[in-house]
């Protein structure tokens, strides 16, 4: 039994958008965006469960609408008096681990070769017509599956191809997709395609915290009675968003609305026109849901703040957000020159109802029991970075410690690979096994066939055609002579990052260009979907300063705060990157690793002196156990002692400058990283 919608406390932005999308999955789905336990996936499947149910015509596995059935149904045609039935709104899972096929649907390709049946066996997007598509951490998902989501979910059919033979069904569904930004942020491209998003934190409040609490003890103990002492309010929402469903065709946008949502998107400067159409369908809905035939300037204000906040986005270490001052100012500027602000009662901070509630319950009762909080207007947003200075080392006494200091601006970084091929997680940077990519060859299957390779399936079929009594122009298959197609992509890496803060690094600006490749090595690594990982050494020792993640933000925001300065113990952070990549190994086996490690290649140890050696063993060490190395090189001035170079031997890596990192460098030719014989 799932914890009932209107009892959630508080989430009011994430309450309103589900519904918005409840009433008009038109507006494209919602991403819920926030940290662990803020009832995310709680909130999600509570919804489902106050949705109006559903007419389907009897047997038909695609939940046709008997009233209306579709012509191009697999199951069909329907006769439009066929027999129906009434079942509620379904709630589909789709897990991370997904496959394509499991997705969209399979066909049997052994029945359509050797039997001549089109057999085709629907997938989740199937079941998910005319419900709800729940997708929980959709940033660790594929991003060919995201693709093929956002697709179906915009155009409403889906499609499946399969040599030759195509089937495609009505796929209209409500996508909620859930993530945690410390795991990794889905790309810009895939953030634009969902309609809404909204941030959620749990509230600092004691009182609300407390109320949490209590209600989810008073559910645990008994479900049944807690669900039944809301189930008034959970019928009167399921009936306000049907309500809302019926009026949403004849809400009416005015140009003057109109003119206010496309002078919002220009005043934020977001990219293409979709961000103009999802926050007018939102108006739409908003208006609908609070019981009005027109749209007003608050339906609008609430729209531009739930469609636009992650169209801002120019690259994955800006925070998304919107600035109240720039809203407010844009729709003043668009509002007719004889009309003043909305007079409705619901003011800027107003929310989902008629009367400025706020909450999308409806009906006063939940609100006034939830104690809710009003939504939030703008999304935290991350601190300036900081200001601060660099230092140099000094032959026998550490150097002080410096302040932080500020990367420069990234830039696009030439390709690093991983040699051979992998079988690793897909990505866009090292050769692998996949199921993407293009066809190398074919195997023998050892199950089920899922991708054919039909010249090698047909030149295994031909020498046996005689004795099979084949006739004419046809051609006898037999199950031995399919053939599984074995198809190369590319995979996405570890980069694991070892980063000199030493006082040898050089001035301020020497540092800070140092932070900036490494920025932009980072923003490398997220549009490779690497996983990425930090081990910074200065002073006494080497710290991991961030644990292998998906999520470049986090690494990218403790590079900015590094500090520098002190001596240089190289080798104590090639050591701590070996026992890394060590646990990494046993954790994600077939994820293959890509040390980068950037610095001057300078050695000294707690009380000073030169430890070039121990920096050099350990170096070997890493190149024993394999690993496929990059050292970037960042000695400066008119004499160069060539240590980085040297240090580049020992791990068998490739060693580049820091000034031939940039993909546009006079020496940028793509290359593979290579280990030395």
């Amino acid at each position: 039994m799932n914890f009932p919608f209107g009892a959630v406390v508080g989430m009011d932005d994430m309450r309103l958008a589900l519904v918005l999308n409840a009433v008009s999955p038109a507006v494209g789905g919602v991403l819920v965006r926030g940290e662990k336990g803020t009832a995310k996936s709680t909130a999600v499947r509570a919804l489902a469960a106050v949705l109006p149910p559903v007419d389907v015509v009897a047997g038909c596995r695609f939940a046709c609408d008997p009233h209306a059935p579709d012509p191009a149904c697999p199951n069909g045609p329907h006769d439009p008096g066929a027999p129906g039935l009434t079942r509620p709104a379904r709630l589909v899972e789709l897990p991370v681990g997904a496959s394509e096929d499991r997705v969209v649907g399979a066909l049997d390709l052994e029945r359509a070769l050797t039997e001549g049946v089109k057999a085709f066996e629907p997938g989740l997007l199937a079941a998910a017509h005319r419900g709800v598509l729940y997708v929980d951490e959709v940033n660790l998902l594929h991003d060919h599956l995201v693709d093929l989501l956002l697709d179906a979910a915009a155009m409403g059919t889906a499609y499946v191809e399969r040599e030759g033979v195509s089937v495609r069904h009505a796929a209209r569904f409500l996508l909620v997709g859930t993530m945690n930004p410390e795991e990794g942020e889905l790309r810009p491209q895939l953030l634009d395609r969902f309609g809404l998003t909204v941030e959620v934190t749990a509230p600092r409040d004691p009182d609300l915290r407390a109320e949490v609490v209590r209600r989810r003890f008073a559910f645990d103990a008994d479900p049944a009675g807690f669900a039944a002492s809301w189930a008034a309010e959970e019928s009167a929402l399921s009936d306000r968003i049907a309500a809302a469903r019926a009026r949403l065709p004849h809400v009416v946008l005015s140009d003057a609305a109109l003119r206010q949502v496309t002078a919002i998107c220009a005043a934020f400067d977001v990219d293409g026109l979709r961000a103009d159409l999802v926050t007018a369908r939102a108006a739409l809905a908003h208006a609908a849901w609070c019981g009005r035939d027109e749209v007003t300037e608050e339906d609008v204000r609430v729209a531009a703040r739930l469609a636009l906040p992650h169209r801002r986005r120019r690259n994955p270490f800006d925070a998304p957000g919107l600035d109240d001052e720039t809203l407010e100012q844009a729709l003043t500027d668009a509002r007719p020159d004889d009309e003043g602000p909305d007079d409705d009662g619901s003011g800027p901070d107003g929310g989902g109802t008629p009367d400025g509630g706020g909450t999308p319950d409806g009906g006063g009762t939940p609100e006034s029991r939830n104690g809710d909080v009003g939504p939030s207007s703008e999304p935290p947003t991350t601190a300036p970075r900081g200001e601060g200075g660099g230092s140099t080392e000094a032959a026998q006494a550490p150097a002080p410690e410096r302040a932080a200091v500020a990367p420069t601006d990234p830039f696009r970084t030439r390709r690093l690979e991983v040699p051979g091929i992998g079988a690793g997680a897909a990505g866009r940077r090292s050769r692998a096994r996949s199921e993407r990519g293009r066809v190398v060859g074919s195997t023998r299957p050892s199950g089920t066939v899922t991708r054919l390779h039909l010249p090698d399936t047909v030149l295994a079929a031909a020498p046996h055609q005689v004795a099979r009594g084949r006739t004419g122009l046809g051609l006898r298959l037999a199950r031995e002579d399919l053939r599984q197609a074995t198809v190369e992509g590319h995979e996405g890496n570890l980069v694991l990052f070892v980063v000199d803060a030493s006082g040898s690094m050089g001035s301020r600006a020497r540092m800070g260009a140092v932070k900036g490749a490494v920025l932009s090595l980072l923003l490398d690594a997220y549009q490779r979907r690497d996983k990425v990982g930090l081990v910074t050494f200065r002073g006494a020792g080497a710290d991991l300063a961030l644990p292998p993640t998906w999520s470049v933000e986090a690494a990218a925001a403790r590079l900015t705060d590094l500090p520098t300065g002190g001596r240089t113990p190289l080798a104590a952070g090639l050591f701590r990157a070996a026992e890394v990549l060590r646990v990494e190994r046993v954790r994600d086996p077939q994820r293959r690793p890509l040390l980068v490690v950037v610095t001057d290649g300078r050695a000294t140890g707690p009380r000073g002196g030169t430890h070039v050696a121990d920096s050099h063993a350990a170096a070997a060490r890493l190149a024993m156990a394999g690993t496929a190395s990059v050292v970037v090189d960042c000695e400066s001035g008119p004499v160069r002692l060539g240590l980085a170079a040297t240090l580049g031997v020992h791990l068998g890596a490739q060693t580049l400058r820091l000034e031939e990192l940039a993909a546009d460098s006079l020496a940028a030719t793509v290359r593979s990283v290579r280990q030395a014989a």
